[in-house]
């Protein structure tokens, strides 16, 4: 059940965004779209295949467990079940802004990372371009997460059905209204707010590290409110990493084990 409402969802938001990114995009896309397609896609289809064959739904189980044997904080403490859902979809969120930094600021980390930022285009394939490593740590931490705060199994099915939802949207190569785009950034990572983070100017793929709540990155002072350049000038990607002959399939999945350039 997990499996599925988590897969429903997310395709619905990726066709959603995929339509409104053919009929409105933001920018003109620099590199041809089946080929980023094929990359992207391909790469989100083998994370879910070794997902699904390793640890894929140990999050869930793990809240399961915890609440079998009542451990975690909030299986220890009196706390009403709406409440422990809210705060543990607020710590979740929040922790999964912290292993974002890490991922910028720990080199060995970064080596997995760079598969996500090394994207020259920004559109909502972006969202799933990652390396099946990182992905099965985030899990791991999530894991360790959830048995800590001793998260409710529903809350753990609704911060990822969240998380993927606004990483979808984030990363869509589309635009808002501008009175709109401000008002929704003072809640949520808006795609204007993390193309920012995706630019290929260093102090600027160093901020806006929030996947949904917005609130993170002015609390922490790490909030970019606007690019040197023009959003629909603005170079993405990494500068090191601007040669799409590179960046294929086999490629990516090789990127992590090469010598790391510096940034």
């Amino acid at each position: 059940m997990e499996a599925m409402v988590r897969l429903g969802v997310f395709l619905g938001i990726f066709l959603l965004m995929a339509a409104w990114e053919w009929l409105r995009p933001k920018r003109r896309l620099a590199a041809e779209r089946r080929r980023r397609w094929s990359v992207n896609l391909g790469l989100a289809i083998l994370n879910v295949g070794v997902m699904r064959l390793s640890i894929g739904a140990a999050a869930w189980l793990a809240a399961n467990w915890a609440a079998e044997q009542q451990i975690g904080v909030f299986n220890l403490l009196p706390v009403p079940n709406w409440l422990s859902i809210t705060l543990s979809l607020l710590l979740l969120d929040l922790a999964i802004y912290a292993q974002h930094i890490a991922a910028h600021r720990w080199r060995w980390f970064w080596r997995l990372h760079q598969v996500h930022h090394s994207d020259m285009d920004f559109d909502t394939t972006t969202a799933v371009r990652f390396h099946p490593l990182e992905i099965m740590l985030s899990m791991l931490y999530k894991v360790a997460l959830v048995l800590l705060l001793g998260v409710d199994p529903l809350a753990v099915i609704a911060f990822e059905v969240i998380l993927n939802g606004c990483a979808l949207f984030n990363h869509g190569n589309v635009g808002l209204p501008p009175a709109l785009e401000r008002g929704l950034r003072y809640l949520i990572v808006t795609p204007d707010m993390h193309r920012i983070h995706h630019s290929a100017f260093q102090p600027e793929t160093d901020s806006n590290y929030g996947f949904s709540l917005s609130c993170w990155d002015r609390l922490f002072k790490t909030y970019c409110p606007q690019a040197r350049e023009a959003q629909t000038a603005m170079m993405i990607g990494l500068s090191e990493f601007q040669d799409s002959n590179q960046m294929g399939f086999v490629g990516l999945l090789m990127l992590p084990f090469r010598r790391l350039r510096s940034r």
